[in-house]
């Protein structure tokens, strides 16, 4: 394919909408699968609306169940429109402990940006790390993106730690660029390029 500018796209379009939506193992026998309409998921993402680090850090909230469904259909939207790949990271058959993905996925450009939470009971294990590793390896090796942003709020000291651990390099502050339920943040810019060690 070749974009509007006349330069071959990184990666063509249908590479996501094409396949369906991957189930990626973590260690410690965890997996990151899509989300699911039942009530566990429902439930799960409902209880993360609720959690105020959630809701600070990642400007989401979820009032019902029929709420978090409806999230969790337009998630399934986004991946066949190929803008965005959301996970949930659980035991099989469990029930989610969290999320990660892409979001802003730019399929001609190679490029997204890594979003994570996980509840309260599954924080400081370092699963956020893994979780964040693998989204990022199945990102640039099987789907073929060049370049992953990975943002947070300057204040959200465990965000930095984990882009740290996860491999993405620091490239600087971006001033008042993120706004929060507390207000607007400076952000950190790591990012991960296709190539790494």
């Amino acid at each position: 394919m070749i974009s509007d500018y006349g330069i071959p796209d990184v990666v063509p379009a249908g590479s996501m909408a094409d396949r369906g939506q991957p189930v990626l193992d973590l260690p410690g026998g965890l997996e990151l699968r899509p989300w699911r309409t039942d009530d566990a998921d429902a439930d799960a993402l409902l209880a993360a609306g609720q959690d105020p680090a959630i809701q600070l850090w990642n400007l989401f909230s979820v009032g019902s169940r029929d709420e978090a469904r409806a999230r969790i259909a337009r998630m399934h939207e986004r991946w066949r429109a190929e803008t965005g790949a959301v996970w949930a990271i659980a035991r099989p058959g469990g029930p989610p402990l969290g999320l990660t993905g892409l979001h802003a996925v730019d399929l001609a450009g190679g490029s997204a940006d890594v979003m994570y939470w996980v509840l309260p009971e599954s924080r400081g294990g370092g699963i956020v790390v893994e979780m964040a590793r693998r989204v990022s390896r199945w990102a640039l090796d099987d789907l073929g993106l060049h370049r992953l942003r990975l943002c947070h709020a300057v204040a959200n000291a465990a965000s930095c730690r984990v882009a740290e651990k996860a491999g993405y390099a620091f490239e600087g502050t971006m001033r008042s660029s993120l706004l929060h339920g507390d207000g607007w943040h400076d952000e950190h810019l790591h990012a991960l390029v296709a190539g790494d060690a």
